[in-house]
């Protein structure tokens, strides 16, 4: 090879390293199969309409099943135990994981390499050590919250059942994204002059008994976007209308599953707006500088099946 032919070689082999570090920014081109990891902690409504919500959203986004999408799915069953295996298993198979509730988060951020991370359903990532702050989360991990306004309601409560006098909470006490929620409820059932009774449950098994003994003195249930209550939200349900007894539900699914309101969020939209979170840092935005989102969409809903059932009158409520 003479002078010059080494020359062309040389400069030709220069231009398509420069064209590839040009690329760099993007995590991936749209001819690429991305791989995407879902951990979802256990079966329910709300979890399973944030999935639906995420999966919709990449398909709106360009990214098809099949063609340069592919999606690994795991679901917890709630089993503590397992989520850090199912965690390390999906981070190496994948380009993104969403995380879908709090214990699927932290499972996640603990085992994390440099694989991003977006969750959902997670009322305060900042209590549950998943970001530095809301605005800059810093590391490989951000999402969207799925926070409740529970000052909104409580005065919801309020209107619609204004004989009642004590109201009891039902929570999982190992939850942290519950207790955050608890203390809040409290401090503002209190504030508008109610009587509290609260009960924590450590697994599914409990709810039965835990609520049939609340709903004995009390005249409402709340329960927050508690997993393990959200996944027997149907039995609850029963209860309620064996008690006449009503529940405000934390999320718009788990009053459709037995509640009978409230103002919450909607879990597909709330995946909506994580699936637009995970294809920005796809196409190369950094986590670290994603800011975390607060639901963009809250639903005042109301089971009027079940409010007949309770014999509760609810056409007063503007439900605009």
């Amino acid at each position: 090879m003479n002078r010059l032919s080494k020359l062309i070689v040389l400069t030709l082999a220069s231009l398509l390293l420069v064209a590839c570090r040009s690329t760099g920014g993007n995590r991936h081109t749209s001819k690429q199969t991305v791989t995407v990891g879902i951990l979802q902690y256990m079966e329910h409504d709300s979890l399973t309409a944030a999935r639906k919500g995420f999966e919709a959203e990449l398909k709106k986004e360009g990214y098809a099943q099949g063609k340069n999408l592919k999606i690994v799915y795991q679901n917890a069953q709630g089993d503590q135990d397992n989520l850090q295996t199912i965690s390390e298993q999906l981070l190496q198979k994948s380009d993104l994981v969403l995380a879908i509730a709090t214990p699927a988060a932290q499972a996640l951020a603990t085992a994390s390499t440099d694989t991003p991370i977006v969750f959902t359903a997670v009322t305060d990532p900042l209590s549950a050590d998943l970001v530095k702050s809301l605005k800059k989360p810093g590391g490989l991990i951000t999402g969207t919250s799925d926070q409740a306004p529970i000052a909104k309601q409580v005065a919801l409560l309020k209107e619609a059942l204004p004989k009642a006098r004590e109201v009891g909470i039902l929570y999982t006490s190992s939850e942290r994204n519950s207790e955050v929620q608890v203390k809040e409820a409290e401090k503002e059932l209190k504030k508008a002059g109610y009587r509290v009774s609260k009960k924590g449950i450590s697994s599914s098994n409990e709810v039965q008994d835990a609520t049939n003994s609340l709903m004995r003195t009390a005249d409402a249930l709340f329960v927050p976007t508690d997993n393990t209550v959200a996944s027997t939200m149907s039995m609850i349900g029963q209860l309620s209308v064996e008690h006449q007894v009503p529940v405000i539900g934390g999320s718009t699914d788990m009053v459709d599953a037995g509640g009978l309101l409230t103002y919450g969020t909607n879990y597909s939209q709330l995946g909506r707006q994580v699936g637009r979170q995970a294809v920005t840092i796809l196409k190369g935005q950094n986590p670290a500088t994603t800011a975390v989102e607060l639901p963009k969409r809250l639903d005042l809903h109301v089971n009027r099946q079940q409010a007949q059932k309770l014999g509760i009158d609810l056409s007063r409520l503007s439900l605009k």
